[in-house]
């Protein structure tokens, strides 16, 4: 008589919760669908400007003031050759000699030649006086002295060319040919440059071009010392090289240059001018795209996508160059899943 109420109790009590169960599961999607409808809460950025110099590093070349390669301007037989490997020299020593024993012989038949046709050019202007000869019989002895004189300068400059001569003080290098062997203006005797002055080549990327100033400053390192050398840029190549779409600069090196060597590899450090308006963002916030790159700004509560150029970075940071001003907010977080013109909530900002 008392079990029977005790069960129609239990039996109540669990439909309740069936009923409950069922209720709640009927509103899991309305619940759902509330979450997704709800506005996200995002990180944002205001965009301000700040004083800022960049500092750019590139690779460059030290080069002797002035080089060249030593080479004969005939062909012929060394018969002389002093040539003292890594050793200076001045402008206009003798390098080298080529064999000229047939052009000393001609121009000593020429000088004995000459002295005859003085005599007769002496006689026959007093016979001319007295009328001895007619005018047009002088004149081709005067003609033949002169011809003769032509051929021995003729003669002296081929033996002027046999002899290979130094074109500037500097610094001789190996030389490539030994004494006795035969030569011709292809063969290169050897290399001189010019050490007590050196340059300094380097490239700077196109954007930086209108940074890059005649007279301004550079500075560069060498390879195995630490010691800073300075450089003053009073060139520049007068286009920009397709190949690689960047400008070649040269530098005159400043002070002692003991030390560097032409051809060597240099760090080339170049600071340009502060600009005080410069505009950073976080570099989480730039989106790569196939045209360039883009932020997301917030306006009216809304995700706005900007395409932006960019230039210098850092580690958490990236310069915005064009695209944005001072005073724009940008969205730090949310960045691959909000919609260009999704509604946004800007949470919190972060450089506040």
């Amino acid at each position: 008589m008392i079990v029977q109420p005790i069960s129609k109790i239990i039996i109540s009590t669990l439909f309740v919760w069936l009923f409950a169960a069922c209720g709640s599961k009927k509103g899991d999607p309305k619940a759902k669908a509330g979450q997704q409808r709800a506005t996200p809460k995002l990180e944002g950025y205001i965009v301000s400007a700040e004083a800022f110099s960049e500092l750019v590093e590139v690779p460059g070349s030290i080069v002797a003031n002035e080089v060249t390669e030593i080479r004969p301007e005939v062909s012929g037989r060394l018969v002389q050759l002093h040539i003292a490997e890594g050793k200076p020299v001045g402008k206009g020593a003798l390098l080298a000699k080529i064999y000229d024993g047939d052009l000393q012989a001609q121009l000593n038949k020429l000088q004995s030649q000459l002295a005859i046709a003085q005599s007769n050019e002496t006689r026959a202007s007093r016979l001319l006086e007295i009328q001895g000869i007619s005018r047009n019989d002088y004149d081709a002895t005067v003609l033949n002295l002169n011809n003769i004189r032509a051929d021995i300068d003729l003669v002296k400059t081929q033996i002027y060319r046999t002899e290979v001569r130094a074109p500037f003080s500097g610094k001789l290098g190996l030389r490539n040919i030994s004494p006795g062997a035969y030569v011709s203006p292809a063969d290169v005797i050897a290399t001189i440059n010019q050490v007590s002055e050196l340059k300094l080549d380097f490239s700077i990327p196109e954007r930086y071009i209108g940074q890059m100033n005649v007279g301004q400053t550079v500075s560069f390192t060498v390879q195995g010392s630490d010691k800073v050398y300075p450089a003053k840029v009073y060139a520049t190549e007068s286009n920009v090289g397709v190949a690689n779409r960047s400008l070649l600069v040269r530098a005159r090196v400043q002070g002692k240059v003991a030390g560097l060597v032409p051809g060597a590899f240099a760090k080339v450090k170049i600071g340009f001018a502060p600009n005080s308006n410069a505009i950073f963002v976080p570099s989480q916030s730039v989106i790569p795209t196939i045209k360039g790159k883009q932020v997301i700004l917030y306006q009216g509560d809304k995700a706005m996508y900007q395409d932006v150029e960019t230039g210098a970075r850092d580690s958490a940071r990236v310069e915005i160059i064009k695209g944005l001003k001072v005073g724009d907010t940008i969205l730090t977080t949310g960045i691959m899943t909000t919609k260009p013109g999704a509604k946004v909530e800007i949470g919190k900002i972060v450089n506040k």
